[in-house]
């Protein structure tokens, strides 16, 4: 794939060109709800990927071609059904960086790296933030999953999403739009923006939240001026949307760690002392050369495998 520079600049070339032609595109087919389950149609059918690499692929979705890594098992089998995760990269980075950050690509699923827009300030974004382009990525996610399973064996009812900053806001955003589709929802270092909308999910929405106690970029206490909020406000708006207890049990699984667990619903939160504006892990990642005290993605990694959507 190209560096993260040369990516961008072809990106906003892209969107400055649907701007203008929009209107002579075909959009991809969208004829499914988007906050309900679709039918897998591409089992039993050769992959149009290699098995065991990262592949580059485009897609029309409202009238702009969109761009997005997808990367298979090395034993992919066309007659098995495979959870899918998707996995949103943050305000200025690419697809590629969230792969190497996340590292969804080493487990038995379908790993995803949608690629976000150039927005506002000429950076890549998604929806749900002050500087994000004017484009329908709640709709691009719809359409990314209806190509998925129509070219993959997708089990349609393990589709995960997750993400890093604004990534993780955008992921925020679909527990609120898509929870009938998606099974389970897990931010990192989320930016909760009020641009995202209001919140009214079809159903509660199992999720899994981390953040750095000591990020600056996206305070854990909130920033007023941005409109973005205290962690543990946006927690409780999302406790009662589930239908959880009001108040969550809490431990140290090891020191710098406190978990917050909700009772009656599937809710959770790590908050992780002394962290910044990372995607945690024990190594040295592009985030940062100093580790954390845990790694977050085989967490969420146990915790999707606990969800199937309805």
């Amino acid at each position: 794939m190209p560096g993260p520079s040369k990516h961008i600049r072809r990106l906003a070339m892209v969107a400055a060109a649907a701007a203008g032609v929009s209107l002579l595109v075909a959009p991809a087919a969208s004829a499914a709800p988007i906050d309900h389950p679709v039918r897998t149609t591409g089992c039993h059918r050769q992959a149009p990927v290699p098995a065991g690499e990262t592949t580059l692929r485009t897609l029309t979705s409202g009238g702009i071609v969109r761009e997005y890594a997808v990367h298979i098992p090395a034993h992919y089998q066309p007659s098995r059904q495979y959870p899918v995760v998707l996995s949103f990269h943050g305000h200025k980075r690419t697809s590629k960086y969230q792969e190497e950050l996340s590292g969804f690509s080493a487990y038995d699923a379908i790993s995803v790296y949608p690629q976000g827009l150039v927005g506002t300030d000429g950076e890549s974004a998604w929806t749900g933030a002050p500087y994000s382009a004017a484009a329908d990525d709640v709709l691009f996610t719809s359409d990314l999953l209806n190509t998925l399973q129509r070219e993959l064996c997708v089990d349609s009812r393990r589709i995960y999403a997750a993400g890093k900053s604004n990534g993780g806001g955008f992921v925020g955003v679909l527990a609120c739009r898509m929870p009938g589709r998606i099974a389970a929802f897990a931010p990192v270092a989320g930016a909760f923006y009020p641009q995202g909308g209001a919140c009214h999910p079809s159903r509660p929405a199992p999720i899994l939240d981390f953040h750095g106690k000591a990020d600056q970029t996206i305070p854990y206490t909130g920033n007023p001026a941005k409109g973005l909020p205290a962690l543990q406000d946006w927690l409780a708006g999302w406790a009662k949307r589930n239908g959880c207890f009001s108040r969550p049990i809490e431990y140290s699984p090891k020191a710098e760690v406190t978990v917050q667990r909700w009772i009656g619903c599937s809710l959770e939160h790590y908050r992780i002392e002394g962290a910044a504006h990372v995607w945690p892990s024990t190594a040295p990642n592009n985030d940062s050369a100093t580790p954390t005290v845990m790694n977050a993605t085989p967490v969420i990694w146990r915790f999707f495998l606990a969800h199937r959507s309805r």
